[in-house]
């Protein structure tokens, strides 16, 4: 680590954190165990890094998204004082070139290690509407092949397979089968010539593709590599004019950090897809508005969560009936953002009554995000003191738990060891727990 002279830029940017050396230290050791490098870093570290000591490569990612995390905002290495060909996350490649990059490394098993140490940004660059539309006007050029709506509709059927596939058994390996029909045969149309219908027509099915796998991997905990597939989603969706995908792909931007607890930065998403989406219908408003419901309880605006949830249940009330039960909103899931929105409010009694609601009405190919939610709404009941009820509910998760293969159900799982554990003592309890561990991977449980 030489040592030249102060590093002035990451001298003001420390001083506007308002951090002290430690807790510096600290925010980016919780980001490497994030990213599943755990880091030991000290106050002398910091006050090395301060004075002009440069962080190795590895490490430069973490210091910029501690800041950005604390600051609310991007912060570049250039910014920091850091040489800026080693930020090398400014770069972006072309879109498809960028998805080819993304689709191998998830579909090669020997590189999986790699995709753990994707973090998740809250200073990710999301692109305006005005600045991916026919951002891919020249990608076909000087290729001889010539695709139809035949090649559209493979793509579009796939992906209907592979969403069915995910609800159903959850997308461990849907995940990688996605990558590589990316790859092999998404690239290669988005590549070839077509009319100019069909070329939209083609962007907008792999636009609906990548958000997808990039769903997928977010049930994995790759949110790093979740990210990356949401923003070529995006891209896509801007260059095919399809506001439906890209407005769909922010509000999963928006999922994705409400979950990990990144308020400010999920309302701003979900902010930003009902503003890209104007003309949206009742049962897409219900949509985008139960997410502005979560993003702003999360964030403490009580006012402002109430009157989302009500803007999303008028909505839904609006809505026609469902024709099918794959990707639309439905009654389900506006009463888990009801759910969602009390229990960040501090109501965990009227969270626990949404939820078994949510589960009453939830389609039973959703078999995924019942092992998850039964698992949540366990945990609540576990939280108001209903040891016996959240044993019930839990071996409810439990029935459906072996045939899924799901990062997120795992964690679930998990987390029931050790909300269990003290009581174990509790018929019921001990019970659940040796049935648990019959049917669950050791390392959930040791």
């Amino acid at each position: 680590m030489p040592i030249s002279a102060p590093n002035h830029s990451l001298n003001r940017l420390y001083r506007e954190t308002g951090w002290t050396l430690r807790q510096f230290a600290q925010a980016v050791n919780r980001l490497g165990t994030e990213r599943g490098t755990p880091l030991r870093y000290r106050e002398s570290s910091v006050h090395q890094w301060l004075n002009g000591g440069l962080p190795m490569p590895q490490v430069r990612p973490l210091i910029l998204e501690a800041l950005a995390r604390r600051l609310g905002r991007p912060v570049t290495g250039g910014e920091v004082g850091f040489p800026v060909q080693a930020d090398r996350s400014e770069v972006q490649p072309p879109t498809v070139e960028g998805l080819i990059d993304l689709g191998r490394l998830d579909m090669d098993p020997s590189r999986r290690g790699v995709l753990g140490a994707g973090l998740f940004s809250v200073a990710v660059t999301i692109p305006d509407w005005p600045d991916v539309v026919g951002r891919m006007q020249s990608a076909h050029a000087g290729n001889v092949q010539r695709i139809g709506m035949p090649e559209v509709e493979t793509v579009v059927a796939m992906t209907e397979r592979i969403s069915e596939l995910d609800d159903q058994f959850g997308g461990r390996h849907a995940r990688p089968m996605a990558a590589a029909f990316l790859v092999n045969t998404v690239a290669p149309y988005l590549r070839s010539d077509a009319s100019e219908s069909v070329r939209q027509a083609m962007l907008s099915a792999a636009s609906d593709l990548c958000y997808l796998t990039g769903y997928m991997a977010v049930d994995e905990g790759l949110h790093g590599l979740a990210q990356g597939y949401y923003l070529k989603a995006l891209e896509l969706a801007g260059s095919a004019d399809d506001h439906l995908t890209y407005c769909t792909t922010l509000r999963g931007m928006s999922v994705q950090a409400v979950d990990l607890g990144h308020g400010a930065q999920a309302m701003r998403l979900a902010n930003a897809a009902a503003a890209a989406s104007p003309q949206a219908g009742p049962r897409m408003r219900a949509f985008l508005a139960g997410q502005q419901a979560h993003a702003s309880a999360q964030t403490g605006d009580r006012q402002g969560a109430l009157r989302y949830i009500r803007e999303a249940e008028v909505a839904m009330e609006k809505a026609e009936s469902r024709s099918k039960p794959f990707g639309s909103y439905d009654p389900s899931s506006l009463h888990y953002h009801i759910s969602q929105v009390r229990y960040e409010l501090g109501d965990v009694p009227g969270a626990i009554s949404a939820f078994v609601q949510s589960d009453q009405l939830r389609y039973d190919v959703f078999r995924r995000g019942r092992v998850r939610h039964r698992a949540m709404l366990a945990e609540r009941q576990h939280e108001v003191g209903h040891l016996e009820a959240a044993c019930v509910t839990w071996n409810l998760a439990l029935d459906d738990y072996p045939l899924v293969q799901s990062g997120r159900a795992d964690a679930r799982m998990r987390e029931m060891f050790r909300l269990i554990r003290p009581h174990l003592k509790n018929a019921s309890a001990r019970a659940l727990d040796e049935r648990a561990r019959a049917i669950t991977s050791a390392a959930l449980h040791t």
